[in-house]
C-alpha cells in the first residue's frame, strides 16, 4: 500500500458525483490555500516585528540586555510546548477556530506591549515591567503556535486529490513561503517606520490590527471538505463501514442511531510511533536553531557595522533566499518520488560550507558578498526547515500506520515543530555567552555542529532513498 495513498478517489463511486466534487475541492483550494497562508504570513509579521526594534526597545524603553534575552527564551519555551498543544487541538475541535484565536491573541499581546511602552512600565518600576512584558510573551508563544500545525492540517484536509498528492513538494513549498513574506514584510515596515521618523512602536502595532483583522477572515474559512457535502475518499470508506453498521444492529433488532463523528483524533503516542517522526523532529530542532540564530539575532549583529535600517534591509536577504528554498526542495523532491531527506541532506551539506565562511570573514565583509552569502544561506535553511513542516510532515500523517487520517496531521506536525522549538530555545541559551566570550566566529561554528548533528540523525533514511532495499520498491520515500 502506497504511503502517499491519494485521498479523492478516482474510479470509485458515481462517476458524475466524483467528478462534481472533485471540481467543487479544486475550487475551493484556492480560497483555503489563500486565507490559512495568510494567516501565517500574519503570525510571521507580528513575531519579527520585536527583533527589528530591539535596538530602540534597549535605548529608548530601557529594555536591558537580559530582558531582551529572556524575551526570546520565554517565547520559544511556550511556542515549542504551544505547537504540541496547538496540534492536537486542531485534530479534536474546529481548526479554523483554534486559528482564529491565535490571530487574536497574537494581535492582543502586541497591544499590551504598545501599552507598556505608552505608558512606561519600566521607568515605572523595572520589576513591574519586567513581569508584565515576559507575562505578555509568555502568552505571545501559545498564541503563535497555533498557525503552523493547525495550517498545515487544514491544508492536508483540502490538498487531498491525486494531483496534489503527487505536487505535494510544490504546493507546500509555495505555502510555506509565508513566514518569510511576513518576515521580509516585517523588516520593510519597520524599516520604513524609522526610515521617515515614526516613533518605533509603530513597527509593533501595525502588526497588531493586521493580525486581529486577518483572524475575523480566519474563523469563517470552512476547515474540511466534508463541512461542504464534498465526499472524499477516507469519507467515502468510513461511511460504508458506517452502514455496514448499522445494517447489522438492524438486522440484530437493535437500535441503528449511529452518526458519522468522523475519525478520531491520533493520540501523542501513535503520532510518535510512525516511523521517522521521532528522527525529523530531533533533526528538525538542530536545523531550526540555526535558523533562529539568524531571524533572532541577525538584525543585532549587522547593526555592530551598519546603521540599524541598513541592517534591517541587508538581513531582509536572508528571508528572500529562505522563499525559494522550499520551493526548490519541494520540487526536486516531487521529481524524485518524494525523496525528501536525501535532498534535505544535499542542502544541510552546502550550508557547512557557508557557515564555514561566514566565521571567517563575516565581520568584514562588505554589503555585496553578504547580500549574496545570506541570500544563499536563506535558501539553504529555508528548504528544509520548510519542507519537514509541511511535506514531510503530511508525507507522515498518511503513513499505512494511521490509515490517512485525516485527523493526525496536525498533531505530527505540532509535535515535529514542538520538539524543534524545545531543542532550539534551549540551544538559544548558549549564543549570547558564545558571542561575549569568544566572538561571533564561535557562534557560526556552533551552528556547524548543530546542522551537522541534525544531518547526522537523518543518515539512516538518507541511505533507505538512496539504497532503497527490495521491500521499499513501488512504496513512497517521502516519510
Amino acid at each position: 500500500m502506497p504511503e502517499t495513498t491519494p485521498l479523492v478517489a478516482s474510479g470509485n463511486g458515481n462517476g458524475a458525483d466524483h467528478s462534481h466534487d472533485l471540481a467543487r475541492l479544486k475550487s475551493y483550494q484556492k480560497w483555503a490555500f489563500f486565507v490559512t497562508f495568510g494567516g501565517y504570513f500574519m503570525a510571521h509579521f507580528s513575531r519579527k516585528c520585536y527583533s527589528t526594534v530591539k535596538q530602540n526597545l534597549q535605548d529608548e524603553a530601557g529594555y536591558s540586555a537580559l530582558l531582551l534575552s529572556e524575551m526570546d527564551t520565554t517565547f520559544m519555551a511556550t511556542y515549542a510546548i504551544g505547537n504540541i498543544i496547538s496540534g492536537k487541538l486542531g485534530d479534536t475541535f474546529r481548526p479554523t477556530t483554534i486559528l482564529a484565536i491565535g490571530l487574536f491573541g497574537s494581535g492582543i499581546c502586541l497591544g499590551l506591549i504598545c501599552i507598556a511602552i505608552w505608558f512606561n512600565f519600566e521607568g515605572y518600576s523595572e520589576a513591574l515591567g519586567n513581569f508584565f512584558i515576559l507575562g505578555v510573551y509568555f502568552l505571545f508563544g501559545f498564541f503563535q503556535s497555533t498557525g503552523g500545525p493547525v495550517g498545515t492540517a487544514v491544508m492536508g484536509n483540502w490538498f487531498c486529490d491525486p494531483d496534489s498528492i503527487k505536487n505535494r513538494g510544490l504546493i507546500f513549498g509555495l505555502w510555506t513561503c509565508h513566514q518569510y513574506c511576513g518576515d521580509i514584510t516585517s523588516q520593510l515596515v519597520s524599516a520604513a517606520v524609522l526610515g521617515v521618523g515614526w516613533p518605533y512602536w509603530w513597527a509593533l502595532f501595525i502588526p497588531a490590527v493586521a493580525n486581529v483583522v486577518w483572524g475575523f477572515l480566519t474563523v469563517r474559512l470552512v476547515p474540511d471538505p466534508y463541512e461542504m457535502g464534498i465526499i472524499t475518499e477516507e469519507v467515502r470508506i468510513r461511511q460504508e463501514k458506517l452502514a455496514a453498521k448499522r445494517a447489522e444492529l438492524e438486522k440484530a433488532g437493535k437500535a441503528s442511531d449511529l452518526v458519522d463523528e468522523g475519525p478520531p483524533p491520533i493520540s501523542y503516542i501513535d503520532a510518535i510511533k510512525i516511523p521517522m517522526v521521532a528522527q525529523y523532529a530531533i533533526a528538525f530542532g538542530f536545523f531550526k536553531l540555526t535558523n533562529y540564530v539568524l531571524f533572532f539575532w541577525l538584525p543585532y549583529f549587522l547593526e555592530k557595522s551598519f546603521d540599524q535600517v541598513t541592517a534591517n534591509l541587508i538581513a531582509a536577504l536572508y528571508s528572500v533566499g529562505m522563499m525559494p528554498g522550499g520551493i526548490i526542495v519541494g520540487v526536486v523532491s516531487d521529481l524524485f518520488g518524494g525523496r525528501r531527506a536525501t535532498v534535505i541532506g544535499v542542502f544541510m551539506c552546502g550550508l557547512l560550507v557557508f557557515l564555514g565562511i561566514f566565521a571567517q570573514y563575516s565581520e568584514t565583509l562588505t554589503p555585496a558578498p553578504l547580500l549574496v552569502m545570506l541570500f544563499i544561506m536563506g535558501i539553504l535553511v529555508g528548504g528544509p526547515n520548510n519542507i519537514i513542516t509541511s511535506a514531510v510532515a503530511a508525507d507522515l500523517a498518511s503513513h499505512p500506520t494511521v490509515k490517512g487520517n485525516a485527523k493526525s496531521l496536525g498533531t505530527v506536525t505540532g509535535l515535529i515543530n514542538g520538539t524543534g522549538a524545545i531543542t532550539a530555545s534551549i540551544g538559544l541559551l548558549a549564543i549570547g555567552p558564545l558571542e561575549e566570550n569568544y566572538g561571533w566566529a564561535s557562534v557560526w561554528y556552533y551552528l556547524m555542529a548543530c546542522t551537522a548533528t541534525g544531518t547526522l540523525l537523518m543518515s539512516t533514511k538518507i541511505y533507505s532513498e538512496m539504497v532503497p532495499s527490495a521491500n521499499t520498491e513501488g512504496v513512497a520515500l517521502a516519510v
